[in-house]
């Protein structure tokens, strides 16, 4: 019974969306109190499911990579045999699942008698809002965990209790009816710009990515890298690290990523000689930049753009440059482990064929050309999804089956399932945060404390992005954060798009900074590595996500803002300045570095951080004098 509700609702969920995005939208307040219940139902009932079989998978995987292949066969035979039914699934979950739909049709079947009863909410109103403010809290313990449950209950809790509060944290207080209003009732909570992103783009992307995913395309990009790089040293894990970054840029979670491509990369990274833990930290660090990665930065860059009215084009075209400096540092650093480490580029030649998947790269030169053109992303999404169904029938080889598309219909809807909780969650901060104007508060806060100091600011900044961001979903930090923090850099003088970058960055790479690191944990459990140090080294192999945002602040060529002659220059001294900190990191260029040079290459990379003749004179000088220095 549980196999086929998810199936039928994962249905529903495809033919709603893209309904929607190709043919006819709908409006805000039916749109997306439809795709919230039926995100929940999938939450309720099938994603606890997928996460127990996924852990299995994990399990065995670790402990015999060469198990992979049959774990992988029996999940999707399980999967097209209806085994969704298996695990314990209750009543409660049921009723959960029925409350949920019942809210969220009542509003979408009220949006205009709501608007036009705006400020006078009757009982029935107000009941259905508290209980899908509830709902919306279990559904994002579910499945993202205690910590944006905790940050959402602070909220409440700091809007209930305002007149108590000192200092500037002090406001006049809600009470229950305003809070639900407020929150329920209007497009300022729930239902405001996160869960729209998530209706309108994310579910859409995550389809694409599931189309192509079982088409082989996953395949594919692991065979086009390992074509380009699998030949050097190292190149099993700079393969890998290729292959996440792209997947996890559709995935829009990088966990999600590290379960789905890490079963694949850290067995093969593994028997290339990496050690278990540094394996498992490869991929964590990949899968993280993935969200960092256009044409298709995960969920978060689709709220970025929503949030700051600014066309989403420009935000993917202005990452592009920092994203090449965050996988150049990842892919240094693979190299530079691996000659430490004396392994050596493979003598054989690949064997991996291509041309017979090729054809799956249409759709997403698809997707990048609609978007130069100007479509919207949920356009250019509608019709990714599309030509990739029509690519991937046109040969055998690649051509899904009908418990393919099933997998297809089950696998987008449960990938798209977090993110809406995520975003559903965040929503509730969002409504509070505008309620109460905690957001001006904070920016006062850190302008204060920084002194009017842009340096200052940006690290108090980037210290509570991490802090915030530990235990998050990407999607829901990002939420918090431009909600919080981004207003005091504007008003520092940053430029829009470069503060909100900054925050994206610093939320992202929480996923891989400890004490929290769930990305790392993730692929930890895969590899059968300690958690703690696998997620020591992920942060160690992500360093250029700590320092690439300050770049890009104090630089803003790096986000192709500025002359031809000074983006080159930008580029070129931030490509030397990353990859010095690839090696100050590692303690390795063409042999073991000392102590001291590796703290000169850690100065001298960040002397490049700041733009000007002379910081960047200095900067290669001394990157110079250890690269070339004889043994």
């Amino acid at each position: 019974m549980i196999g086929w509700t998810v199936a039928v609702a994962s249905t529903i969920a495809a033919i709603f969306h893209l309904y929607a995005a190709g043919i006819s939208p709908f409006t805000a307040l039916i749109q997306r109190p439809v795709h919230l219940a039926l995100m929940a139902t999938l939450g309720f009932l099938g994603v606890g499911v997928q996460q127990k079989i996924r852990r299995q998978k994990a399990d065995r995987v670790a402990e015999d990579p060469a198990e992979h292949g049959e774990a992988e066969e029996q999940d999707e035979a399980a999967d097209s045999a209806g085994a969704l039914e298996a695990p314990r699934v209750n009543w409660l979950n049921w009723l959960l699942a029925g409350m949920m739909v019942a809210v969220c049709l009542y509003l979408a079947s009220e949006s205009q008698e709501l608007v036009a009863r705006s400020g006078t909410p009757t009982r029935m109103d107000l009941i259905a809002g508290a209980i899908a403010i509830l709902l919306v809290l279990e559904l994002a313990r579910r499945t993202t965990g205690w910590g944006l449950v905790a940050v959402c209950l602070l909220s409440l809790a700091y809007a209930f209790s305002g007149p108590y509060l000192p200092g500037f944290l002090a406001h006049r207080g809600y009470g229950v009816k305003r809070l639900v209003e407020h929150i329920f009732l209007s497009t300022e909570g729930l239902w405001g710009v996160p869960l729209g992103v998530s209706a309108d783009f994310v579910y859409l992307f995550v389809l694409f990515g599931a189309v192509l995913e079982t088409a082989g395309g996953g395949a594919l990009l692991i065979a086009l890298a390992n074509k380009v790089a699998g030949r050097t040293r190292g190149g099993p894990a700079k393969t890998a690290a290729m292959a996440s970054a792209f997947m996890g840029s559709l995935s829009g979670s990088a966990v999600a990523n590290v379960v789905t491509t890490g079963t694949f990369t850290i067995p093969l990274m593994k028997r290339a000689g990496f050690r278990p833990f540094f394996a498992g930290a490869i991929e964590a660090a990949a899968s993280t930049g993935g969200q960092l990665m256009p044409p298709v930065m995960g969920a978060g860059a689709f709220i970025l753009a929503t949030w700051t009215n600014i066309p989403y084009l420009e935000v993917a075209t202005a990452a592009i440059i920092p994203a090449i400096l965050y996988y150049v540092s990842l892919l240094a650093a693979i190299h530079f482990r691996a000659g430490r480490m004396g392994i050596e580029p493979s003598r054989e030649a690949s064997t991996e064929r291509v041309l017979d998947r090729l054809h799956l790269l249409l759709p997403l030169v698809a997707v990048v050309v609609l978007l130069a053109m100007g479509r919207s992303p949920m356009r250019a999404a509608f019709w990714g999804v599309t030509s990739a169904l029509i690519m991937a029938y046109l040969r055998p080889a690649t051509r899904p089956s009908l418990p393919d598309l099933r997998l297809i219909l089950e696998g987008a809807g449960r990938g798209a399932v977090q993110v809406a909780a995520a975003c559903a969650a965040a929503g509730i901060v969002v409504g509070v945060a505008s309620l109460t104007g905690i957001g001006l508060r904070m920016s006062e806060l850190i302008i204060t404390l920084s002194g009017g100091s842009l340096l200052i600011a940006l690290i108090l900044t980037a210290m509570g992005s991490i802090v915030l961001g530990m235990g998050l979903p990407t999607t829901a930090a990002y939420v918090v954060l431009a909600a919080l923090g981004a207003p005091a850099l504007v008003q520092l003088g940053v430029p829009l798009l470069s503060a909100h970058l900054f925050i994206f960055y610093f939320g992202c790479i929480s996923n891989v900074t400890p004490p929290v690191s769930l990305a790392a944990f993730a692929a930890a459990g895969i590899a059968g590595s300690p958690p703690v140090r696998t997620a020591l080294s992920a942060a160690l192999l992500a360093s250029a996500g700590f320092i690439v945002p300050f770049m890009f602040v104090y630089g803003p060529a790096l986000l192709l803002d500025g002359t031809i002659p000074e983006i080159a220059l930008s580029f070129t001294t931030a490509i030397a300045g990353v990859t010095a900190f690839a090696a100050a990191a590692i303690g390795y260029t063409r042999r073991p570095l000392p102590a001291w040079e590796r703290v000169l290459l850690g100065a001298g990379a960040l002397a490049l951080v700041f733009p000007g003749l002379m910081s960047d004179g200095a900067g290669l000088l001394v990157l110079s004098v250890v690269f070339f220095r004889a043994e």
